[in-house]
């Protein structure tokens, strides 16, 4: 890179809308961390967004991609088969939540794979209509961003959005006006009701294509779907005959502790869609179904030019080689107990505890969710003695102390995804600059 390639030419030349953690120019990453050109190296808790689960760079994974990249970079997927599309479909069929998801078209991201599920969905059913969850987030194309109700930043002053798409209440407490003391029962007998009314008040069963949902809310909030509330929602979908898509892109490929969050509850969606994790930083995602529905599409309804890419599929098969090998799930199991124990060790300090709301999450999915000293008017956990944006304080603080960490939602929530194979002394390292960071900003000793 030349000297002139400094931050500031980014900043001329690269578009606005886009946002950075850091305005800062990455050089080269490996396994948990990553090195700036500044020299700076520090820890990853951030997985370019949940992706690269296996740490950057994992060797096996690297190593296929190059492999494939002298064998078949491109094999367009409208013109012929290609083996490694087939491979990576006999890899996944054992991983499936159930044998019924035996069917796949594979894309290059999770909002394209959002979007070929809606298509799916309503060539299926021959209904217009999808209810997705308030606080859900499933991509900013324009009819993922349609779906998307994480932030109204996404789509400000792009409407008219996507039409027929209507939201549904999701059980997170403070979504709901509740407390963190709240039972999910509750919680889930509210939402339910609600969904009873949309299908009387809004759109009928017969005019619902489907019901979308991450079993884990990402964006709004790191926050698991109950199982009685997935089992409500496959209950309601058999009853009308709508299709219920669960999108794993993030919550899916081992980041819960299960290869998919869905297992959690044993409901099997009618579609799946999966991205980040599955192939750790090459662009690929899945959109996965039975085959008497996938069957309902005409020839020709499906494609894109680097759908299903070779590159990509090489490397997703060597992830899934790579979760056998090292028994990832095992260790994302160990370091989630490891994870939990000290942020719950923080959120018993007496002199932290007004400030924390809520830990929560599965597997290394999880947020930890702060006091605000203002929020919204009606909201029942306001603390003024709060300080403003404690999430992003907090985030730029371990920053300055070497890790790299995200808040989300539009509560001050900051979120845990450090890498699937982390060690117990690096989870143990970026604990260490967390509780450091939030004792330092709340000025507690």
């Amino acid at each position: 890179m030349t000297s002139a390639l400094d931050v500031s030419f980014g900043q001329r030349h690269v578009a606005r809308g886009l946002n950075r953690l850091t305005e800062n120019i990455i050089k080269k990453g490996r396994g948990s961390y990553v090195e700036f050109v500044d020299g700076k190296v520090m820890l990853d808790f951030t997985c370019g967004i949940a992706v690269t689960n296996l740490g950057h760079c994992h060797p096996k994974v690297s190593e296929a991609a190059a492999k494939q990249c002298m064998n078949l970079v491109h094999g367009q997927c409208s013109v012929a088969y290609h083996q490694t599309y087939l491979k990576l479909i006999e890899s996944l069929l054992p991983l499936m939540p159930h044998p019924s998801l035996d069917t796949f078209f594979f894309w290059n991201s999770g909002a394209e794979a959002v979007e070929g599920a809606i298509k799916l969905a309503r060539s299926v059913t021959g209904r217009q209509n999808i209810i997705s969850m308030q606080g859900g987030y499933h991509g900013r194309t324009f009819g993922a961003m349609a779906l998307t109700r994480s932030k109204t930043v996404y789509s400000d002053g792009v409407a008219p959005l996507m039409p027929g798409v209507f939201t549904l209440p999701f059980p997170y407490w403070h979504q709901m006006g509740e407390t963190p003391s709240t039972s999910s029962e509750e919680l889930v007998r509210k939402c339910l009701h609600q969904l009873q009314l949309l299908l009387t008040q809004q759109t009928s069963g017969s005019d619902t294509a489907a019901i979308i949902i991450e079993p884990v809310i990402g964006e709004g909030g790191y926050v698991q779907a109950p199982s009685s509330f997935l089992e409500g929602l496959r209950q309601v979908c058999d009853q009308h005959g709508i299709m219920l898509i669960f999108d794993e892109v993030q919550c899916g490929f081992g980041r819960t502790g299960k290869m998919f969050a869905c297992e959690y509850s044993r409901v099997v969606p009618d579609i799946m869609v999966v991205a980040k994790g599955l192939a750790n930083g090459f662009p690929l995602s899945a959109i996965i179904s039975r085959k008497e529905i996938m069957n309902k599409q005409k020839p020709g309804t499906m494609g894109g030019t680097y759908a299903g890419n070779a590159v990509s599929c090489a490397a997703a098969i060597a992830v899934i080689e790579a979760f056998a090998e090292e028994d990832i799930l095992g260790n994302v199991n160990a370091r989630s107990e490891q994870l939990f124990t000290a942020l719950r060790d923080l959120q018993r300090d007496p002199k932290l505890a007004s400030y924390i709301l809520d830990v929560r999450g599965t597997g290394l999915m999880v947020g930890i969710e702060f006091a605000s000293p203002k929020s919204f008017q009606y909201d029942p956990v306001i603390n003024p003695n709060a300080p403003d944006k404690l999430s992003k304080t907090i985030v730029d603080k371990c920053l300055e102390k070497g890790l790299l960490i995200l808040n989300t939602s539009v509560f001050e929530v900051v979120r845990f995804m450090p890498p699937l194979n982390i060690s117990e002394e690096d989870l143990a390292k970026g604990c260490r600059i967390f509780a450091q960071s939030v004792r330092e900003v709340l000025g507690v000793e």
